[in-house]
């Protein structure tokens, strides 16, 4: 049987990216997106054009209810689950920390924290053997921000995703003898959307000076470590932070 991934945060970026290349290797896909309809939709028309097989399914991953009706659509389609890909994330414009709220502070956590453990938590009680599953695997999206800490601009998104590291540590060492392998990737800067939510659209051009290889990576870089560690040839990794960074 082909297999099934999930990906939240699937209509744009890293994520479309990693749909497109998991669909050229025969994955089943379930998009998820928040608000991206019309490019969610888009996508999957695309991939299903290219003969694969797709879903979009709109849900917010801060809000466990949406989650858990995220993963019973997956379940009316698929009825299985081989690989969770916790993409989804946000950040807020760039501003030091007594500039920021505790609303703002919430909002990014229940995002890119709450939401990937909400995630994988689904993902475990459907792969795990323990609870009758076939095994499988998690790769999570970090950030090299979360060794680098983002000063003077989004502290709060790069403590997010430390935690997002202490999760893919923690939780391989939890799941590894039932079948599951958690692993994450942490990019550094890349040619996405979602530096204009910062307030600054043209960032990636402005940091690239700091990075060795002078440039910005492109979401298809990224989401080819994503599918590898998702796959067989990643089958003695698990616990894994990946930089994909430009040797920054």
């Amino acid at each position: 049987m082909e297999k099934v991934m999930l990906i939240t945060g699937a209509s744009r970026g890293i994520g479309a990216a990693t749909a497109r290349l998991a669909a050229r290797q025969g994955y089943a896909l379930c998009l998820n997106y928040h608000q991206r309809a019309d490019a969610a939709e888009r996508l999957v028309e695309e991939l299903r054009q290219a003969g694969g097989r797709a879903i979009a399914v709109a849900a917010d991953v801060a809000d466990e209810q949406q989650v858990l009706a995220l993963f019973a659509a997956l379940d009316r389609e698929y009825g299985r689950l081989d690989v969770l890909v916790n993409n989804a994330g946000m950040l807020e414009r760039q501003m030091r920390l007594e500039q920021m709220d505790a609303a703002r502070l919430q909002r990014v956590f229940a995002t890119n924290v709450v939401g990937s453990f909400l995630c994988a938590r689904e993902a475990v009680r459907r792969m795990a053997t323990s609870h009758g599953g076939r095994g499988g695997a998690i790769v999570n999206l970090s950030s090299v921000a979360a060794r680098l800490g983002a000063p003077n601009e989004y502290i709060d998104y790069a403590a997010a995703k430390a935690a997002i590291d202490t999760l893919t540590i923690g939780l391989a060492k939890e799941v590894a003898a039932e079948g599951i392998r958690v692993n994450a990737v942490r990019p550094g800067v890349v040619h996405t959307e979602i530096h204009a939510s910062g307030g600054e659209p043209d960032r990636v051009r402005r940091v690239s000076a700091s990075v060795p290889m002078g440039r910005g990576g492109q979401p298809e870089e990224i989401a080819e470590a994503v599918l590898w560690l998702a796959g067989d040839q990643a089958s003695y990794a698990s616990g894994a932070l990946l930089d994909i960074s430009g040797g920054r």
